[in-house]
């Protein structure tokens, strides 16, 4: 369903209000008198079958006895009505649907089925969208658009405010209008029977006048659109979430180690990370950070200098700032010259600047006016705590002069009751942000620092890794296939390390004795010292049973161990199933870490990657990281690195280092594995030994569920798209040259900047439309860091072994999905040398497989009426070409795929 109706819904020209009313109790009262004192630019409606006028405005029997179809319509009546009303917009053509009403979902089974029949009357309109039911509704400040039944309408801002809870948004409100705190859109979306967070996400994102989004979330039903919506939004403006329920009772941890070790709040903070959304824990935080980002000045780091009339204060801001990762600025010697000459001899002669007990407002203009002007500094923070001598209101007068102009983020937190209120609402009426605590500004600067700081580590460049995966996943699938092919069961460890030996994860050889006497057989084909472990599928955790025996010498050592093991498993697990025993070699593990790498199949974002600090003792020391498939070597990397053990892999107390590049190859055939596998629904490596030669997994468990595993649902456990191997295929230049075309990756962004940079000004000027200069990463990071979910960029490469003698890029076609999925914009760079070699034809075939793969109905582009290689691309795959009506220098390309 196509975002852009939503405008209908946020940029109405007329309104219908079903239920208006003059009962100033009832809803439909609240919503048009909003609607009336809000200064509405456009018509509003009442539609109220009983009345000749309400509010003192004309009011209509029904839809359609309206003199023009509404944009929006807003339905305040009760629930068995709206189906009803529902079916006349639709029919009359209205695009934009509000159902405030309550008694659907909410209310129990007659509830669903209500809601089941409205959404069947949206589906038989032409592009309907729908917010709600059960809503509070809809706020547009800036046109004057209030259709909810809150209290009062905040002034217009660049914050859009997505929220799941009604009460919380009117709380929002309240508090958004005494602070002075400015919104693009307010939302609350109820049930998001129709449109969800995904779809509202993407629409704020085409809003040049929205510059952040803050959002407060129950449950998500689609996790995939709204990972995808996210992930493009958090890209050049931040996302500040709030997810209720982080302890739901229901949630019951799985019999594996990664169940034991992953909670359902845990998947949803990996998540958040994953999309670039920035996650607060209290209420209070989402405030504060509404503060900071409603005033339009975002930290450019955490490099903090703070200002202060008292040292205690001082101290608790710089506990507050190294507690969250910041730092505080190191200031310049021209700054510490300027405050030595500006500030009494008895200033603190550092950061923080303490300005003294007895500081005029001129002494606090002057000191923040300096540390602002810091090239080393990122933002200051301004403390005030009233003394005798303190004026606090004329102090946040001067502080508010001087940084009126400044570029940098200038916080303030004026600490106190009466003595200091006035100058805190002086603060907040001029712009500036104004905290009752240190502590509480300190809060809301670090989130926005952490956001920046996830999306630089998500796009950073990945680093040289010497990963060879190699792996052919079509011809892996048939052994895939065998070893998964029961559904809801346990497989054996020979089986389970048979599954990752296929993916070329390497594994302790593994034999299966059903007898004490082919145990030993098999301990003596192996070579003793051997293990030998229980196999059970009804036994988890197998030393708990006595059933994991190390460091088996000979024969006689094999027999004991058998038959106690047998004997103490029958005894602790009388209702288990024993299968024997597992027999392998008896690795030396004293220069190894013993480490944790599972999934668990999550049931909002499917599939979620555990790794963590494994052995027997793995749930309670409880270090693990959660990534979500597919993970590329950089995303790896950076769960390694978010681990509190991770000094045991780099050579702790003169230890050997780990070979830290093979447990990210091993992670990545793991994450290819689980990408692979619909139905598996947990996998433990545990324990993954990983050593300064290499890793090896000692004991593998599998479970599978009943998922399909038909074509259809290949990607249905993933939230992330990942990259498509399949797409990989090599061709032959005019030239005689091989070519291999694949999906861009991350790790293409040099090779990228290498092919741009290669290219002539008339060749940049005909693909951008302008002059492009040094690319810089910001550039690749839109161009190479791509969401196959709604976008594709099939790059032609020059393998490395041809005459250039290395891999080179040199030509890219490009698809660009609008967010609902039925249109795309094509577009395609070849590089100087290789144009005219059929390189351009090859790279458009292409994409017009994968697009009507995607199952996009339209392609479109443009081009310049000087490109006519590219006019006759486009001709010669029957595209319609025709002026643009904006420019007459380009002409525009459309096809319908069918």
């Amino acid at each position: 369903m196509s975002v852009r109706n939503l405008d209908r819904v946020f940029n109405p020209k007329r309104v219908a209000i079903v239920g208006a009313s003059d009962n100033t109790s009832s809803v439909g009262y609240a919503v048009l008198n909003n609607m009336i004192g809000g200064g509405f630019q456009g018509v509003v409606y009442p539609v109220n079958p009983k009345r000749e006028a309400v509010q003192g405005i004309a009011a209509y029997k029904s839809l359609e006895a309206l003199p023009n179809v509404p944009d929006l319509v807003v339905i305040c009546t009760p629930a068995f009505t709206v189906p009803g009303i529902v079916k006349s917009a639709v029919e009359l053509g209205v695009k934009g649907i509000c159902v405030i009403s309550a008694g659907f979902r909410e209310a129990g089974e007659e509830g669903i089925k209500l809601e089941q029949e409205v959404l069947a009357e949206i589906a038989k309109g032409d592009g309907v969208r729908m917010i709600g039911p059960n809503c509070l509704g809809v706020i547009v400040p800036g046109i004057g658009l209030n259709a909810s039944f809150t209290v009062g309408t905040p002034k217009p801002g660049n914050i859009a405010f997505i929220t799941q809870s009604g009460a919380l948004g009117t709380s929002v409100l309240d508090w958004a209008i005494r602070k002075g705190i400015g919104f693009s859109q307010f939302v609350s979306v109820g049930n998001m029977a129709e449109a969800d967070f995904a779809d509202l996400i993407d629409y704020f994102g085409q809003d040049s006048g929205t510059d952040a989004i803050l959002v407060y979330i129950e449950s998500i039903a689609n996790a995939r659109a709204f990972v995808s919506a996210a992930r493009a939004f958090t890209k050049t403006k931040p996302i500040i979430a709030y997810k209720a329920g982080r302890f739901a009772e229901s949630a019951a941890a799985a019999a594996s180690h990664t169940g034991a070790l992953m909670g359902a709040d845990d998947v949803h903070d990996a998540a958040f990370r994953r999309a670039g959304i920035e996650r607060v824990y209290e209420i209070d935080d989402m405030f504060d950070c509404a503060e900071l980002l409603g005033r339009r000045k975002v930290p450019r780091g955490g490099r903090l200098a703070i200002v202060t009339n008292a040292g205690g204060p001082g101290v608790m801001a710089t506990d507050a700032l190294i507690a969250r990762g910041g730092t505080l600025a190191k200031l310049s010697s021209e700054t510490m010259e300027e405050l030595n000459a500006a500030l009494p001899a008895y200033w603190s002669h550092n950061n923080p600047i303490d300005v003294l007990g007895d500081a005029p407002p001129e002494r606090y203009a002057v000191a923040t006016s300096i540390v602002a002007d810091d090239p080393n500094v990122d933002a200051v923070l301004v403390i005030l705590t009233p003394q005798a001598m303190t004026d606090a209101t004329a102090a946040a007068e001067a502080v508010a002069d001087v940084v009126h102009n400044s570029n940098k983020l200038v916080l303030t937190a004026w600490a106190g009751g009466a003595s200091v209120i006035e100058g805190r609402e002086l603060l907040s009426q001029r712009g500036i942000p104004a905290y009752p605590t240190p502590e509480r500004a300190i809060q809301g600067l670090m989130h926005l620092v952490n956001y920046q700081r996830n999306i630089a580590a998500l796009y950073e460049t990945p680093r040289d890794v010497p990963v060879e995966l190699e792996l052919k996943t079509e011809e892996i699938k048939p052994k895939r296939t065998e070893l998964l092919s029961t559904p809801n069961t346990t497989l054996s460890e020979v089986d389970g390390k048979a599954l990752l030996k296929s993916y070329g994860i390497p594994v302790a050889e593994t034999l299966i004795a059903t007898t004490e006497d082919q145990a030993v057989t098999h301990a003596e084909a192996i070579g003793y010292p051997v293990v030998m472990k229980i196999l059970s599928p009804d036994i988890t955790h197998k030393t708990d049973v006595g059933g994991v025996r190390l460091n088996l010498a000979n024969e006689d050592d094999v027999r004991y161990a058998w038959q106690r093991m047998m004997q103490r498993a029958a005894e602790v697990k009388p209702d288990a199933q024993l299968d024997g025993a597992t027999v392998q070699p008896m690795i030396d593990t004293r220069d190894s870490v013993e480490m944790i790498l599972g999934a668990i199949k999550d049931p909002v974002f499917g599939s979620v990657i555990l790794l963590g600090f494994g052995g027997v003792t793995a749930e309670v020391w409880q270090d693990r990281v959660l990534g979500l498939p597919p993970l590329t070597e950089k995303l790896a990397d950076n769960m390694i690195n978010s681990l509190k053990s991770k000094p045991l892999l780099e050579g702790y107390r003169g230890a050997p280092k780990a070979d830290k590049n093979a447990l990210i190859e091993a992670m990545i055939r793991f994450s290819y594995l689980i990408a692979d596998s619909p139905n598996i629904a947990e996998l433990d490596i545990n324990p993954l030994l990983v050593g300064p030669t290499g890793t090896i997994a000692l004991d593998a468990r599998v479970m599978t569920d009943d998922a399909p595993v038909t074509p259809d649902a290949r990607l249905s456990h993933l939230a992330i798209h990942p990259y498509q191997a399949k797409l990989e295929e090599s061709f032959t230049l005019a030239d005689g040259s091989t070519v291999v075309v694949r999906p861009i990756r991350p790790a293409d962004e040099p090779a990228w900047h290498d092919m741009v940079a290669s290219c002539s000004p008339d060749t940049l000027q005909a693909r951008f439309f302008q002059s492009i200069g040094k690319t810089t990463h910001a550039m690749a990071t839109r161009y190479c860091y791509i969401d196959y979910d709604r976008e594709m960029a099939l790059v032609a490469m020059l393998p490395a072994d041809s005459p250039d003698g290395e891999e080179k890029m040199i030509g890219v076609g490009r698809l660009i999905c609008e967010p609902d999925g039925r249109s795309a914009e094509y577009a395609v760079l070849v590089a100087d040398g290789y144009q005219g070699q059929g390189l351009g034809l090859t790279l458009t075939e292409r994409c017009l497989d994968v697009a009507r793969a995607m199952d996009v109905q339209r392609v479109y582009g443009t081009t310049s009426v000087n490109n006519p290689r590219m006019v006759a691309t486009f001709k010669d795959h029957g595209f319609e070409i025709a002026p643009d009506p904006e420019d007459d220098s380009l002409v525009t390309a459309e096809l319908a795929l069918t």
